[in-house]
């Protein structure tokens, strides 16, 4: 069992940066969908109100925690299904 968490671990870290690149541009997709700017604001922007820095670090937080989750979810069952073992 500790040898598959030892393999696992650079493929977790490969789905890691994948999980990263798409949470942006679902962040970047939705930030559009609500009818924002192109960019989201930084958190020193003077121009943007406290609301809406808030509310853009709010959903980037809560997108990139659900893509994160349900990308290593995905390759832990991945791993399974190919190893019979669970590698976390």
């Amino acid at each position: 069992m500790r040898a598959a968490k030892i393999v696992y671990k650079p493929v977790g870290l490969a789905l890691g940066a994948i999980s990263g690149m798409l949470a942006g541009a679902v962040f970047k997709k939705a930030w559009k969908v609500l009818g924002h700017d192109e960019d989201a604001p930084d958190a020193t922007d003077e121009e943007r109100t406290w609301r809406e820095i808030l509310l853009a670090a709010t959903l980037q937080g809560a997108i990139f925690a659900g893509v994160k989750a349900a990308v290593d979810r995905a390759g832990a069952t991945a791993t399974r299904g190919l190893t019979g073992t669970w590698p976390g």
